[in-house]
């Protein structure tokens, strides 16, 4: 562990069914310079209907209203992700990576993004490292020694890997006590949380899911089901452009 980063903790979310992964949480562990621990995740499929209605809200919460049902992979997802925030706070961390277990880490280029985030987290509360390409609708904050820091509309979907500071585990604790659509999607609307995530570039992290045999949350559907969720999904990405580039501009009119 690096003495430096006292208060800050590495927690990796992994679910045990999926054992063809556990190679690559032991290759994190190894490789991480932060105190680590493992989360076991939650297996949405375990779920019961009472626990899933808990959980899930039977109204819309936040403008866009999301087109979909969630399924359970999504819950569990939502929920092992809720586990570390709690862990987060009952541990007074400063914050932590919270890490999924379908990337790898590029170490000789990932400490330099983690030691930029760290440093930054106090002001910001949310950062992700990105897996996929960021879109060109992106705002350099800051560069640091060659990391850029920015802020990207809409803010990019997934949570292979970020760091979240305690105030913001406590925030997300609080407006996630039920939720009504992904988790990646629920950190888009910063509109309604005013957690503004930024992205740290490069990241250094990599997505091998389907190297470990494929996602554990998505499911297949018929073709002409397949057809109408393309339709809803599109007409909704293009309702979180709006709102994520009204929101960045009125925030910007009133500062």
């Amino acid at each position: 562990m690096n003495t430096t980063h006292s208060g800050y903790k590495c927690f990796i979310i992994h679910l045990n069914r999926a054992s063809k992964r556990k190679s690559t949480v032991d290759k994190i562990v190894s490789d991480m310079t932060l105190e680590t621990e493992i989360i076991d995740a939650v297996d949405g499929h375990n779920l019961s209907d009472a626990q899933l209605n808990h959980h899930i809200s039977d109204k819309k919460l936040f403008n866009p209203s999301y087109p979909f049902l969630l399924n359970k992979g999504e819950v569990g997802c939502f929920l092992s992700h809720r586990l570390a925030w709690q862990k987060i706070v009952d541990q007074k961390l400063i914050g932590a990576l919270i890490i999924e277990d379908d990337v790898k880490i590029d170490k000789k280029k990932f400490y330099k993004g983690l030691d930029a985030s760290l440093n930054h987290l106090d002001n910001i509360g949310y950062i992700q490292f990105q897996v996929r390409k960021i879109e060109k609708y992106s705002e350099e904050i800051q560069n640091i020694n060659g990391i850029k820091l920015l802020e990207v509309i809409p803010i990019p979907l997934r949570t292979s890997a970020q760091i979240v500071s305690y105030e913001a585990a406590l925030k997300l604790l609080e407006l996630t006590k039920k939720f009504d659509r992904p988790i990646d999607g629920f950190l888009q609307l910063f509109w309604s949380t005013g957690l503004k995530v930024k992205i740290i570039s490069p990241s250094s992290i990599v997505d091998i899911t389907n190297e470990l045999g494929g996602s554990t949350i998505s499911k297949k559907y018929s073709k002409t089901l397949f057809i109408k969720r393309t339709i809803s999904r599109t007409l909704y990405r293009i309702k979180i452009i709006l709102y994520s580039k009204l929101s960045k501009n009125m925030s910007f009119i009133f500062k």
